[in-house]
């Protein structure tokens, strides 16, 4: 591979200084239209590529946006990461994207990077074992925006892009009850999440407000991912007597639970009535098709997106700027994995 051109080869090839170089390249008036055509000439015969970052840390911009998310591979956020690069891509903006794989050392050496990087702005989903945003701080100093979403930071004067999971969680649980369910296991990840603690006190409220009592026993924590399901369904089945009704908070989890179960002979719904979470593609090819909460991760990145060009350009006059939590709308798509009632009542608000 050839090596990179640089000044130095310039200011050999045309016998002047790398200063004059470096200043003539950046069209410094100092320099003679002469000795500029000349360093001119032999930058395009060497094959000269001009250091945009260089340049870029004088522009005081860079176009590029950060991202840190807890996992790529995840359906919902390959969505919301869609909806970003749609808007970013509108705006003349590239992404720089990375994930802190639910550690939170990885993540603070995420965001040294980025902030190294000199990214003009940052969005963020936490990490499962984030326990302070004091790595953010530096961003907020020097003016850099920075705006959660979906995992949201707890603290008042930092801008999130959320739906409301306790609300959501509640029409879930809801709607089981509403199936005959008396008995409902809620599996969840580490509830010290605000995703996971909303929809955890969903679950409670639901069942306070139906006169069901809260069992501990069926909470289940778990990585939710597909080879959890097997661990959970494992679980679920020494239950006695059978649980009648399950929530899982995303549907890769409910699905590969809900194979397992019926591999045991569970009958679904009958037998237990299945809710998920996001409205990931595989709730609508598993059988029965999965009830599960539209969450509507594409649009969050669109608004997230929006929310944060809005403040590097400095409109002022955006409504989303003035907002510390942006909350978007989830509704409950029910589908045959719950209905153990068979009245069609297919969305509920």
């Amino acid at each position: 591979m050839s090596k990179e051109i640089t000044i130095y080869d310039i200011a050999k090839e045309t016998g002047v200084s790398p200063a004059t170089v470096s200043r003539a390249l950046n069209k410094h008036p100092a320099v003679k239209e002469k000795t500029k055509k000349k360093i001119y000439e032999a930058a395009d015969k060497l094959g000269y590529r001009s250091n945009i970052f260089a340049s870029n840390l004088r522009s005081k911009s860079t176009h590029n946006i950060g991202v840190i998310v807890p996992r790529l591979n995840s359906p919902f956020q390959s969505s919301v990461l869609a909806g970003m690069e749609k808007v970013a891509n509108e705006a003349g903006f590239n992404l720089i994207i990375s994930q802190s794989l639910e550690s939170e050392d990885k993540e603070k050496s995420n965001a040294k990077s980025m902030y190294n990087s000199r990214v003009d702005g940052l969005l963020v989903s936490l990490a499962s074992s984030t326990k302070e945003i004091a790595h953010f701080k530096p961003f907020l100093q020097k003016g850099t925006p920075v705006i959660f979403f979906d995992r949201v930071a707890e603290e008042s004067n930092m801008t999130g892009v959320m739906i409301d999971n306790s609300k959501a969680a509640y029409h879930a649980v809801k709607h089981l009850i509403d199936q005959g369910c008396k008995n409902i296991v809620h599996v969840l990840g580490n509830p010290q999440i605000n995703v996971y603690a909303d929809r955890l006190k969903g679950y409670k409220y639901a069942l306070m407000d139906n006169g069901i009592a809260f069992e501990e026993d069926n909470i289940i924590i778990s990585d939710l991912n597909e080879t959890a399901g097997i661990d959970i369904s494992r679980k679920i089945l020494s239950m006695n007597p059978l649980p009648d009704g399950l929530f899982v908070s995303n549907d890769s989890c409910a699905a590969s639970c809900l194979i397992q179960l019926k591999k045991a002979g569970v009958k679904i719904p009958k037998d237990m009535a299945v809710v998920g979470f996001n409205n990931d593609t595989v709730s609508r090819l598993i059988a029965p098709n999965l009830t599960t909460i539209n969450y509507p991760g594409y649009e969050m990145g669109e608004i997230a997106m929006k929310n944060l060009i809005t403040r590097l350009n400095e409109t002022g006059d955006d409504v989303l700027q003035n907002t510390n939590t942006i909350t978007l709308k989830a509704d409950l798509i029910i589908r045959d994995s719950s209905l153990r009632k068979k009245n069609r009542n297919n969305i509920h608000h």
